[in-house]
């Protein structure tokens, strides 16, 4: 297949392509909404004050930043001196496991539990760029992309969409089938790595369990082009690597927990506008603690259903989830399983650290703050039967 029917075909979803950088880049710093969030949070009173002023000097800088980005990786190698940055400012460590044993030549499906919009798949690109690997194309719900400027930020930084607004069966199959062709096309003709969250949204309760759904969909390119191929082989085909995610502390844990609380309390919880863009810049400048990402073995066995494949997903990412002084500590303030608490590891300044972020959270909050924390030791003992 040539190179630009390709373009054609997934024009509407796939991230922006070297050629278009330069355009993008400029209609950026002439986005008066752009500007204006990005002034909110750099210069908030000028911003107030006189809002023109602040959205030319913001423009000037960006177009001074960006002078000389006029590729996806240019403009990725400026997210990495800010992912550098961020590591220094709001994290206390990121270690990496398992990466040593992909073949850094060879393109994967990377599938992994969600917890942050943005930093999930960012820690994952930036593991990748440190050890001097291709970084991965990011599946991101079209409910993120509520402004046109976000849109742009997203594909730059080889995002492609996940349509989660289609409406009607058919309108649903068709876009979902568009995207697991680009998926498989990205895999095994690009040879080019993808990251996808193991189910739809982030685990906000901390539980994390594969979709058997998202499996489904994922082969659908496969299973269309060859009628008689078993299940097993599209599975092998995406070289799927399983992917565990912590955070000793989420800097979203208290927003999360209201949202639980609501749907808990009231059956329903309605987002405020841009409430998405909010968490992502929470998630960014907000203070994580400790962070450990592990890459996990190929799925090549024989699979016969998603559901096994979805087994096999959770399985890997529970192995290699860390838990941290803050998992722990929230089992223990639970009370919900005594014997399975851990303090081994815990210091006195984790205690601390960990009872002045609780001491801040309103009591009605308190239970759905600690389950974040709680369920992921739960859920590695098998003890969420009912959850």
């Amino acid at each position: 297949m040539t190179e630009q029917p390709t373009q054609d075909l997934f024009e509407n979803i796939r991230p922006y392509h070297d050629d278009e950088v330069a355009a993008v880049l400029a209609r950026l710093a002439h986005d008066d909404e752009f500007l204006d969030a990005i002034t909110r949070y750099r210069l908030p009173r000028l911003a107030k004050h006189a809002p023109w002023l602040a959205r030319r000097l913001a423009g000037i800088a960006i177009a001074r930043q960006m002078r000389g980005v006029d590729s996806v990786a240019r403009f990725q190698d400026r997210i990495a001196y800010y992912m550098r940055r961020m590591l220094a400012s709001t994290t206390d460590a990121f270690e990496v496991t398992g990466l040593d044993k992909l073949d850094p030549d060879t393109a994967y499906l990377f599938i992994g539990n969600h917890r942050d919009i943005a930093l999930d798949p960012a820690f994952v690109n930036y593991a990748l760029y440190q050890a001097g690997r291709n970084t991965v194309r990011i599946a991101i719900g079209d409910n993120l992309l509520q402004k046109p400027y976000v849109t742009d930020l997203m594909r730059l930084n080889k995002s492609f969409i996940v349509p989660r607004s289609a409406r009607g069966k058919r309108a649903m199959l068709a876009a979902y089938q568009a995207l697991s062709s680009y998926i498989r096309h990205s895999i095994t003709v690009d040879n080019h790595s993808v990251w996808l969250a193991q189910r739809e949204g982030r685990a906000k309760d901390g539980i994390d369990r594969a979709d058997p759904a998202i499996v489904k969909m994922l082969t659908m390119a496969h299973r269309q082009q060859h009628k008689a191929a078993s299940f097993g082989d599209a599975i092998r085909e995406l070289r799927m690597v399983p992917v565990s995610i912590s955070y000793e502390y989420d800097p979203c844990d208290l927003q999360k927990a209201r949202e639980l609380h609501a749907l808990h309390t009231e059956g329903r919880y309605e987002k405020v506008e841009f409430e998405d863009i909010r968490s992502i810049v929470a998630g960014i400048t907000g203070a994580k603690g400790r962070i450990k990402l592990s890459f996990g073995e190929v799925l090549t066995a024989d699979f016969e259903s998603p559901d096994e494949v979805a087994d096999e997903i959770t399985r890997q990412v529970l192995d290699g989830y860390h838990l941290f002084s803050s998992h722990e500590l929230a089992l223990e303030a639970s009370e919900r399983a005594p014997d399975l608490v851990d303090l081994s590891e815990v210091t006195m300044a984790d205690r601390e650290r960990f009872e002045a972020r609780l001491n801040e959270v309103p009591e009605q909050l308190r239970d759905w703050w600690l389950a974040q924390y709680a369920n992921p030791v739960l859920n590695r003992a098998g003890r969420l039967a009912d959850a």
